[in-house]
């Protein structure tokens, strides 16, 4: 129950994170400023104060891959694929003919029973 709660709050997270991410303005110079641009001061510098969208974007990017790596383990702590775990089949039953077909009842067909080695053939005295 809790591994499907984390997976509800993880895509909640994801389509957050992905809100506030394009509700973020852009930096306007972008590149071009570290290239003789007009404000080459700034491409390395100082951004300004944070503001709540860069908060919340932080946080979000924080829980999306705390819960990234919870949901990875518990994905493979109870994963089917486990090699320690003790399979046995039980062993396959010989088909038995009945001679009676139903039309609900497929028809069992006997394997097939691989021949027998042929015997070694002695070759005598002739050489081509």
């Amino acid at each position: 129950m809790l591994y499907y709660l984390a997976i509800a709050l993880y895509v909640i997270i994801c389509l957050f994170l992905i809100v506030v991410v394009l509700l973020q303005p852009g930096k306007g110079d972008g590149m071009g400023s570290a290239f003789g641009g007009s404000s080459t001061g700034s491409v390395f510098g100082g951004r300004g104060a944070s503001t709540v969208l860069t908060k919340m974007t932080t946080g979000a990017a924080v829980l999306f891959m705390v819960l990234s790596i919870v949901l990875a383990r518990a994905s493979a702590d109870h994963s089917s694929l486990d090699p320690t775990a003790d399979v046995t089949l039980p062993p396959a039953a010989a088909p038995v003919a009945t001679g009676e077909q139903d039309d609900d009842q497929p028809v069992a067909v006997p394997a097939a029973v691989p021949a027998a080695p042929a015997a070694p053939v002695a070759v005598t005295g002739t050489t081509p």
